[in-house]
């Protein structure tokens, strides 16, 4: 492939995956990446900071998505069930398309210590977006910031039970019946 084709971003996010499918994230170098792409490495740093943005970069969408549909639940909505609001907006981020993607890349991450590391700072950092936008609708600080840590370990649960489902179960099936076992929990 030449530098001109277009989606340069997947297919250095797919040559990635492969190779640290094939090689492991340690044995992965960033020339190995752009090279499997068919992009040089300059091409590669325009897209991703490094090798490990590869399996990072969105995730800021994925939380601003979340954060507006926090902000939109309805005004008289108690603070876990604006939280669910957008626990359940996370739906609209995933497919079956991305589900495998998603299976790969867990497996990638799981797999090093400096990986899991950067996924629990992601997920710190939902947590403290949405801990703040329950807090722009007037919620206590205590209260703001456990619901916050409430909905993203829905989010997480869901999510890990979602990768290991059946390819019909769609993740929206999965986050309902997370957010029914906390139910079933806190009754």
């Amino acid at each position: 492939m030449g530098r001109w084709e277009p989606d340069a971003a997947g297919r250095l996010r797919e040559a990635a995956m492969a190779l640290y499918a094939e090689r492991g994230y340690d044995g992965t170098t960033v020339a190995e990446i752009a090279d499997r792409a068919g992009v040089t490495a300059r091409t590669f740093f325009r897209h991703f900071a490094d090798k490990r943005e590869v399996l990072f970069a969105g995730s800021e969408l994925l939380q601003e998505h979340m954060v507006a549909a926090l902000a939109g639940a309805p005004a008289d909505a108690t603070p876990m069930e604006a939280m669910t609001t957008a626990v359940l907006a996370s739906a609209d981020f995933f497919d079956d398309i991305r589900r495998e993607y998603s299976r790969r890349r867990s497996a990638v991450i799981m797999s090093t210590p400096e990986l899991r590391e950067r996924e629990l700072i992601k997920m710190a950092t939902l947590t403290t977006a949405l801990t703040q936008g329950l807090l722009d609708r007037g919620v206590a600080p205590d209260i703001a910031a456990l619901a916050a840590e409430t909905g993203v370990a829905v989010f997480k649960v869901s999510f890990e039970r979602w990768i290991n489902a059946a390819d019909d179960v769609p993740i929206s099936d999965v986050l309902q019946a997370t957010l029914k076992n906390l139910a079933g929990l806190t009754a």
